[in-house]
C-alpha cells in the first residue's frame, strides 16, 4: 500500500503541473467592440446589403441554407437589410450570379445601385457532416467581412466555427442491440436534420461581436462590451 502511495503522489503532482501549464497556454485575451471595430462607430452604417455567400465547402446546398438565415440575424442587430431575394434577382439581371464575381468590384457601386451604407461578404469555409459510429456532428465554419461603401474600409470582421451534435442526445440500452439502435437513431437524425437552425446558430454567434445598429436600443452604447480576441496573430502566441 505504501509503495502504491509513493508512486501515486509524484504522478498526481506531475498531472497537476501539466494541467497548470495547459491552462496557462490556453489563456484567451479579451478585447472590446470599441477597440476592435472603431470604424464601425465612426461611420455608423444604417443600411446593409447582404451578398450571397461564397461557398468553399464541399456541400453544394450549404450556400442556400446559410443565405436564407443571414438577413434575419442582421435585422435583429438593428440594421436595415435589403430583401435577399430581390438583391440576388437584381444581381442576376446584371449577369452577376456569384459573389466571386463581385469581390473585385468597386464597393462604391453598391451604394450607387442599392443605396447601401455597407456590404456584407460571407464565406462558408466548412460545412462538414461527420458520421462516427454512434454519433454525428455538423461543423460550420464561416468568415464574414462588412465593408463601407463610402470609404471601402473594413468596418467589422469575424471568423469562427460552430459544431452541432446531430445524434439527438437520445440514449438507448447497452449491448449489441443498444449499439444497433443508436446507429439507426443517428443515421435517421442526420438524414432528416433541418440545417437552417444550425446556420442561424452560426450567424448569431458571429454577430455577437458586431456593434449594434441604429434600430437597436443599445446603439452606440456597446463599445465596452468584451469578447475573446480570436485574431490568429494573437491567439498563436
Amino acid at each position: 500500500m505504501k509503495k502504491t502511495s509513493r508512486i501515486f503522489c509524484p504522478l498526481l503532482l506531475s498531472l497537476l503541473f501539466l494541467g497548470a501549464m495547459v491552462s496557462g497556454c490556453a489563456t484567451v485575451q479579451m478585447t472590446t467592440k470599441g477597440e476592435e471595430f472603431p470604424n464601425m462607430y465612426e461611420e455608423s452604417p444604417v443600411a446593409i446589403l447582404v451578398l450571397p455567400p461564397i461557398n468553399e465547402s464541399t456541400a453544394a446546398d450549404a450556400k442556400q441554407y446559410y443565405a436564407t438565415t443571414v438577413q434575419e440575424a442582421i435585422s435583429y442587430w438593428g440594421f436595415y437589410t435589403f430583401p435577399y431575394e430581390i438583391t440576388t434577382d437584381i444581381l442576376k439581371m446584371e449577369g452577376l450570379y456569384d459573389t466571386e464575381l463581385l469581390v473585385n468590384m468597386p464597393i462604391s457601386k453598391f451604394r450607387e445601385y442599392f443605396g447601401a451604407d455597407a456590404v456584407l461578404f460571407t464565406t462558408i469555409k466548412k460545412w462538414d457532416l461527420s458520421y462516427i459510429v454512434i454519433a454525428s456532428t455538423l461543423t460550420v465554419a464561416i468568415e464574414a467581412e462588412l465593408k463601407s461603401t463610402t470609404t471601402e474600409q473594413t468596418l467589422w470582421s469575424y471568423r469562427g466555427t460552430v459544431v452541432v451534435d446531430l445524434s439527438g442526445g437520445q440514449q438507448v440500452g447497452g449491448g449489441l442491440a443498444g449499439i444497433i439502435a443508436q446507429l439507426i437513431i443517428t443515421a435517421v437524425n442526420s438524414a432528416v436534420a433541418d440545417y437552417v437552425p444550425y446556420a442561424k446558430q452560426a450567424n448569431y454567434r458571429a454577430l455577437s461581436t458586431l456593434p449594434f445598429g441604429k434600430y437597436h436600443p443599445d446603439h452606440m452604447t456597446d463599445q465596452s462590451m468584451s469578447f475573446p480576441d480570436l485574431t490568429p496573430a494573437k491567439t498563436d502566441l
